[in-house]
């Protein structure tokens, strides 16, 4: 799903360098256990309540990056050279 591939990348950028290893765990889980592409998305646009399982620091992390507070456009994932970046 297109949605989710955008959200879901661009919070990756932005976030994935400075989670701890609890957090990466939790982050792993959330984009692979749920069956339905969509719930991830509603859960983050609080379009639907989020299972408690999956109701972490996490998901409020990713809640409040869907809000898109600072206006950005975003409307293509993220080319992969951030992966090379140095950590911060």
């Amino acid at each position: 799903m297109l949605e989710n591939c955008i959200l879901l990348s661009l919070f990756a950028k932005e976030n994935l360098n400075r989670m701890s290893e609890r957090q990466l765990n939790l982050y792993d889980r959330l984009i692979n256990e749920p069956s339905n592409d969509w719930d991830i998305y509603y859960w983050a646009t609080e379009a639907k309540p989020t299972p408690a399982e999956f109701d972490t620091d996490v998901m409020a992390m990713l809640r409040e990056f869907a809000k898109n507070k600072k206006r950005e456009q975003r409307l293509r994932q993220p080319d992969l050279e951030y992966l090379f970046e140095p950590r911060r």
